[in-house]
């Protein structure tokens, strides 16, 4: 969170100092004032200095936010017994990547990362329902959506030689729609094959199939 405290002769001149410093305006930021200050003798000498805290309002929502993420899955990780710890980092986009660590995780990631999802929307909606601007939050456990991801491509690559090999369309497991995207994105430069998805969730697939000329 984005937050200066200005000492000044004045709350108000405190403030206008602290607003220029955040490049923000009144309406954008939290404004605590944690010393009124006071005069000295004939308003001169010996005078108090006002001191203010003003932090930008939606960085302070965002932590409010943050913290309310980590602590529902610190809680559900308490209660499901696990050993674990939790880092948090931001990545290029301004997703929130919470990364889960510890022994015998399998529990929290399940089959195909389909439990680790169900956390991880729970956490988004838990850490959102107090409104403002939604905030994504991304659940890792040990490197899994990373190795996930690299399984996916690879298999992506496989399935499209066997497709030109064979000369017809081969149908995926069903996934979900960051896991389907993958797919995708694999093959979206690889000669001879097209890919789309056919179906309805929770059982859409991808179709990987020789490309039309």
């Amino acid at each position: 969170m984005r937050s200066v405290e200005i000492s000044a002769r004045t709350v108000d001149e405190a403030v206008e100092i602290a607003l220029k410093e955040l490049d923000a305006e009144r309406d954008q930021v939290k404004i605590e004032v944690l010393d009124e200050g006071a005069k000295g003798l004939f308003g001169l000498l010996g005078g108090k200095q006002a001191r203010v805290l003003v932090s930008l309002v939606g960085e302070e929502k965002q932590a409010e936010k943050e913290e309310a993420a980590c602590n529902f899955l610190a809680g559900l990780l308490d209660r499901l017994g696990a050993k674990a710890e939790i880092n948090k980092r931001h990545d290029e986009s301004g997703n929130v990547i919470l990364e889960i660590s510890g022994d015998n995780l399998g529990m929290i990631i399940g089959r195909r990362g389909q439990m680790l999802d169900a956390v991880q929307y729970l956490v988004n909606v838990v850490a959102n329902r107090q409104g403002g601007e939604w905030v994504r939050f991304i659940l890792d456990a040990e490197g899994y959506r990373q190795r996930r991801e690299e399984a996916l491509r690879s298999l992506a690559l496989r399935t499209a030689d066997k497709v030109k090999t064979q000369g017809k369309r081969i149908v995926l497991e069903p996934m979900n729609a960051a896991e389907r995207r993958i797919i995708h994105l694999a093959l979206a430069e690889e000669k001879g094959v097209e890919t789309h998805s056919e179906g309805d969730d929770p059982y859409r697939r991808v179709v990987i199939a020789p490309k039309k000329n």
